[in-house]
């Protein structure tokens, strides 16, 4: 399925106020989450940005949010820049991983997973393939 647009929700039905534990259902902390990564992502230029609703698949976290840099500079200064706005606004990070290389770095903020990733190994692993999954009861189906 070609995606036209810059920043892309998973979720066919749009994102989903709950409670998170074992509901498959989005929390309000991650849509907030969510509204800030993308703001400093699209702030940075990041290309191809991708949000993934993935309550329904997993009690880990509730949303994943992809996107690529042109460059391992760039990906390392967009996760950097990232880091800094979550701190500044109050959002906890539980870890930060490849931010030394700047090939794919993971920023785990608990709601949400961001991804930060060099196009070459976003478009080898393609994360967005094996988390991409419609919510029980979408009859958009998966992809």
């Amino acid at each position: 399925m070609p995606r036209t647009d810059k920043t892309r929700t998973a979720t066919r039905t749009g994102t989903k106020t709950g409670s998170r534990p074992g509901t498959g259902t989005t929390s309000a902390a991650a849509a907030d989450i969510s509204a800030l990564v993308v703001g400093v992502l699209e702030d940075l230029k990041a290309e191809r940005i991708v949000q993934l609703d993935v309550a329904h698949l997993t009690s880990i976290t509730d949303v994943m949010i992809i996107a690529s840099g042109r460059s391992d500079r760039h990906v390392r200064a967009i996760s950097e820049a990232l880091l800094e706005k979550c701190k500044a606004s109050g959002y906890a990070r539980l870890g930060v991983e490849g931010l030394k290389g700047g090939e794919w770095v993971l920023v785990d903020l608990a709601d949400v997973v961001v991804h930060v990733m060099l196009p070459a190994t976003r478009d080898f692993y393609d994360i967005e393939k094996l988390w991409d999954f419609a919510s029980p009861g979408d009859e958009a189906g998966g992809r």
